[in-house]
């Protein structure tokens, strides 16, 4: 299933985290277990953030993906997501036409 991963990390956690190495290794750990189909980070809400869309293949999965964020107080929600082939499938799948 196609997921979004959405973090939010703590300003003070993620300084530190920078200063010793942990931070980047996170994340570089997080980009290679996952290979997203789309990675960007930047700032929300005055924080330092990213979005990463992933296939993720259980749910099960999640514990040790997210370990690291939450290591760096990160607030994080995973969401299923879908491309524009996949809502024009489901919105078919709903009119009853061929999708």
């Amino acid at each position: 299933m196609k997921v979004m991963l959405r973090a939010h990390m703590d300003t003070a956690a993620t300084n530190e985290g920078i200063k010793t190495g942990a931070l980047p290794q996170a994340v570089k750990k997080l980009m290679d277990t996952v290979k997203p189909e789309a990675a960007y980070f930047g700032l929300h809400e005055g924080v330092r953030s990213c979005w990463i869309v992933f296939d993720l293949q259980e749910s099960s999965d999640l514990p040790p993906l997210l370990q690291d964020l939450f290591s760096q107080n990160a607030e994080v929600e995973v969401s299923p997501v879908m491309d524009a082939a996949g809502l024009a499938k489901g919105l078919a799948a709903i009119s009853g036409s061929p999708g």
